[in-house]
């Protein structure tokens, strides 16, 4: 059974000032969802999830007809898609929904619109982020090696200096792991950014120290995610406790890392750290686009992607 790639493509992207997952930063239009694909179906998935806002699903699926249509999975199969839809009022019946609220509910209630859909090991990713071939070589070999196993989950960690901008701080989770190996905690940490001797600062928002330096090569979470199915109804039970607290709040968000929190702190499974040698980069402000863009066609000329990819 081949891996699903779970895309998280919900998001408007404020900072942006648009709809990042539809820019064309490639040689010939691509997006960078384009190239999580191409890696994606090279390293070995056979379905595509997803998630998206009803307000755009139906050019999103236009768009994907049109591009993948006679893309193969590694064995020659069709590649799959599916469209999965995240609004405000899917959750639970039994919470009413606060009519003030406009903000989505997160990242894992994202991931929980496709429960009826995925049935097998799955990654996550957000739609706006390029991750490499290496990443998803390495996560599509963890799902294909957990196919029969229950409570076993992994993120896939980037070393913090392979994912800095260079028009401004950005935030990122660092993670802390035991000596098998297995996610501890995400410590949030706000305003990273280098200094010109190389050193990497930020701010700690658990312990509130300002401007520490941080371990370069300390493996941070950029929301690259292996999961098995029961994940799903371990984070529907989350949800809804966080519902019992936060259902009439505004700006609360349910967070993949605080599922998976509670999932590891309350003994129902663990997560590897899988480390990756690979650079992420994004457009995270727009400043960042001209710097994305000239990466794409550097590895084009350097034979790592065929253009036109499709």
């Amino acid at each position: 059974m081949k891996p699903t790639l779970l895309v998280l493509a919900a998001g408007m992207g404020s900072r942006y000032g648009g709809l990042k997952q539809m820019d064309g930063l490639g040689p010939h239009g691509e997006t960078i969802i384009d190239y999580s694909i191409h890696d994606a179906v090279e390293a070995g998935f056979g379905k595509v999830v997803y998630i998206v806002r009803e307000s755009f699903k139906a050019d999103m699926e236009k768009a994907v007809q049109a591009k993948y249509a006679g893309v193969k999975t590694v064995d020659g199969e069709p590649l799959q898609f599916v469209f999965v839809t995240q609004e405000l009022n899917k959750i639970p019946a039994r919470f009413p929904l606060n009519p003030e609220r406009v903000k989505p509910w997160g990242t894992a209630h994202a991931v929980l619109m496709a429960k009826d859909v995925i049935h097998e090991p799955f990654a996550v990713i957000n739609g706006d982020d390029f991750y490499g071939k290496e990443s998803f070589r390495i996560l599509g070999d963890w799902c294909r090696a957990h196919a029969d196993t229950r409570g076993q989950y992994c993120i896939v960690g980037f070393e913090l200096d392979n994912t800095l901008s260079e028009n401004g701080t950005v935030s990122r989770g660092i993670c802390s792991y035991d000596k098998a190996g297995n996610l501890t905690d995400i410590a949030e940490h706000l305003e990273i950014g280098q200094e010109a001797d190389g050193v990497v600062y930020g701010n700690n928002s658990v312990t509130g120290e300002k401007h520490v330096v941080l371990d370069a090569k300390a493996l941070c979470s950029m929301n690259m995610w292996g999961f098995t199915p029961d994940y799903f109804a371990k984070s529907e039970a989350i949800f809804e406790q966080f519902l019992e607290i936060n259902a009439n709040e505004l700006k609360k968000e349910y967070y993949i890392p605080f599922a998976v929190d509670c999932i590891v702190k309350s003994g129902q499974g663990t997560c590897e750290v899988l480390s990756t040698p690979s650079h992420w980069f994004g457009v995270t402000f727009k400043e960042d686009r001209p710097g994305v863009v000239a990466k794409f066609a550097s590895l084009v000329e350097e034979g790592v992607y065929p253009s036109p990819l499709y």
